[in-house]
C-alpha cells in the first residue's frame, strides 16, 4: 500500500491525475480512517504508524484531484457508484464481525474496514475499463497495489499454515475467521487480470497499457 501511494504521489507531483479514480481514493480514505480508529482503541502497533502515513498521503491525493489538478480528472469515466460497495460492506460487518471482548461498535468497525479494503479498488478498475488505455504511472500505481495485496494475502496464508490453523481460531469463531481470509484472497485476485496484462505490456516494451475487452 505504501509503495503504491508513493507512486501515486510521484505521478501527481510531476504529471496529472488522468486515469486515477477519485472514488477509489475516497474508499481508501474511509477504510483507513476506520482502521486507524480501531487501531487506537484496540491494538496500537507499527501498522498504525504506517496507516497514518498512508491516510495522510491519500488525503493529499484527494485534495490534488479535487482542486489542483481537477482539469485532468476524468470525472465522466469515474462513474462507479460507491454505495454499491459501502452499504453491502456495512451490512456484512453488522452480520459477521469479530467475537472478541471489545465493544460491539469497535468490532463492527473492524469488520467493515476489512471488507471495504478488499473492494476499494473497484472504482479504479471501472475507470480503466471505461478508458481501455492506462497511462504508465497509473498502471504502475495499480500494479504496485496488486503486488502489495498479493504479499498481504501470502502473509496471511503462510501465517495460517505456520500456526496450523490456530491463527484463525485466535481471531474468534463462526464465520469471521474464514471471511477475513476470504477478504485477503478477494482483494488479491480482483487485480489478477490487470497485473497479467501489465506484466505482458512491460515485457513487450509498451509504454501505454491497452486493455482488451472484458478485462477488469
Amino acid at each position: 500500500m505504501c509503495l503504491s501511494k508513493l507512486l501515486n504521489f510521484f505521478n501527481l507531483y510531476f504529471f496529472d491525475v488522468a486515469g486515477l479514480s477519485l472514488k477509489t481514493q475516497y474508499l481508501t480514505a474511509l477504510f483507513l480512517a476506520v482502521r486507524l480508529y480501531c487501531s487506537f482503541v484496540m491494538e496500537y502497533d507499527i501498522h498504525t504508524v504506517l496507516d497514518c502515513a498512508t491516510f495522510a498521503t491519500t488525503l493529499w491525493v484527494i485534495y490534488m484531484i479535487r482542486f489542483k489538478l481537477k482539469s485532468s480528472y476524468m470525472k465522466e469515466k469515474d462513474n462507479f457508484a460507491i454505495y454499491y460497495v459501502v452499504l453491502p460492506c456495512a451490512i456484512l460487518a453488522f452480520a459477521v464481525h469479530p467475537s472478541t471482548t471489545h465493544n460491539i461498535i469497535d468490532r463492527i468497525s473492524w469488520a467493515f474496514c476489512v471488507y471495504l479494503e478488499a473492494v476499494s479498488v473497484l472504482p479504479q478498475l471501472r475507470l480503466m475499463q471505461n478508458t481501455k488505455i492506462v497511462e504508465p504511472f497509473t498502471a504502475h500505481y495499480v500494479f504496485a497495489l496488486g503486488v502489495s495485496r498479493f504479499l498481504s494475502c501470502a502473509h496471511w496464508v503462510l501465517q495460517v499454515l505456520d500456526t496450523r490453523g490456530r491463527l484463525l481460531t485466535a481471531l474468534g469463531y463462526g464465520l469471521w475467521p474464514p471471511l477475513v481470509l476470504l477478504a485477503e484472497i478477494v482483494q488479491t485476485f480482483i487485480l489478477a487480470d490487470f497485473c497479467y496484462y501489465y506484466v505482458k505490456s512491460v515485457v513487450g516494451g509498451q509504454l501505454v497499457l491497452r486493455l482488451p475487452s472484458g478485462v477488469v
